[in-house]
């Protein structure tokens, strides 16, 4: 990894407005991310992970420009893309693409492989000899070049991934932004394209942003995590460090309700009260003291900022396992 970040998010807010009556005069938002940073490097995995409806997928439609960003800077290569116009944002497109969590409903079912990989390559490459480039893009994901006249409903789930991934590869990106890729494929599946995105990876040198809520595929593929709650990053460490010693409580109950194999491997439970706050609602404090075994007054008075406590290890809380 380079000390150059090839993607840096400073700050990002996402908030969907709600309307009432008959002008849809704009009565409160929906805060889906609210001010989120974080740095993802050259070759790097970054997971980022929490509950449904953290916010996750809506950073991730973000940085690709497929949300409405309403504030904050999303420098890819060093080019503030949050600043650029739809037309603008067009010749930054191939930089970063985006992996979708559904495999079939991300794909054009009137399409055949070779129209779907193509369209890009015909896009940003009109000169190349096309059927040459989908056939080693179809063969680094893993699909046999008999498949390119065929429709997406004639193949399984994984291969449908695979597609999608080709998909992204024939863009040439420098990063992928990988949202829930495995999720909805069965096990033995998950650790074919998870070893696939490894191995592209390592070959091409691609930079990962991984979204997820299964926290041990997670630490399969990840070199750093950041853990959102609400909207917000909570804490952000190398993958090793977070599942050792997670600092913040809420990530103590991530790990904790993990499943394991061997009852020696168990993490000490941290009892969660209480139900997920809305995202439309007004926080003085901390956004996690309603449900946080730990609270104190300060954590509900005083809003917790993400603080370096360890080396490369960032937890926004008021009263970090430190020790």
């Amino acid at each position: 990894m380079t000390n150059k970040p090839v993607l840096k998010v400073e700050g990002l807010k996402v908030w969907f407005p709600q309307t009432k009556g008959l002008f849809k005069k704009t009565v409160t938002h929906v805060k889906a991310v609210d001010g989120v940073s974080f740095e993802l490097y050259k070759g790097e995995t970054f997971g980022l992970v929490g509950e449904s409806g953290c916010g996750k997928t809506s950073v991730g439609k973000a940085i690709v420009r497929l949300n409405p960003i309403t504030e904050g800077a999303i420098e890819v290569l060093g080019t503030n893309i949050a600043q650029l116009t739809m037309k603008e944002m067009r010749k930054h497109r191939s930089t970063v693409q985006m992996i979708f969590q559904d495999p079939f409903s991300s794909l054009n079912p009137r399409m055949t492989v070779a129209d779907i990989i193509g369209e890009a390559v015909r896009f940003y490459r009109p000169d190349a000899d096309i059927q040459a480039e989908i056939i080693s893009y179809m063969e680094q994901a893993g699909l046999r070049k008999e498949y390119m006249q065929r429709y997406p409903h004639q193949f399984s789930g994984g291969q449908r991934q695979r597609i999608g991934i080709a998909r992204a590869l024939a863009c040439q990106p420098e990063i992928i932004v990988a949202d829930e890729p495995v999720s909805a494929l069965d096990v033995s599946i998950q650790a074919q394209i998870i070893n696939l995105l490894k191995s592209l990876q390592h070959e091409l040198g691609l930079s990962f942003l991984f979204i997820a809520h299964d926290l041990s595929v997670v630490k399969h593929i990840s070199d750093r995590i950041g853990v959102m709650y609400l909207g917000s990053m909570v804490e952000i460490s190398p993958a090793k460090e977070l599942y050792r010693k997670p600092l913040h409580p809420y990530t103590q109950a991530l790990i904790g309700s993990v499943p394991v194999t061997h009852p020696s491997q168990r993490f000490a439970r941290q009892p969660l009260s209480g139900e997920v706050p809305s995202p439309m609602a007004t926080f003085t404090g901390c956004k996690f003291s309603e449900r946080c075994p730990i609270a104190t007054e300060r954590c509900r008075r005083e809003v917790p900022v993400l603080t370096q406590v360890e080396p490369a290890h960032w937890v926004a809380c008021h009263h970090p396992a430190i020790n």
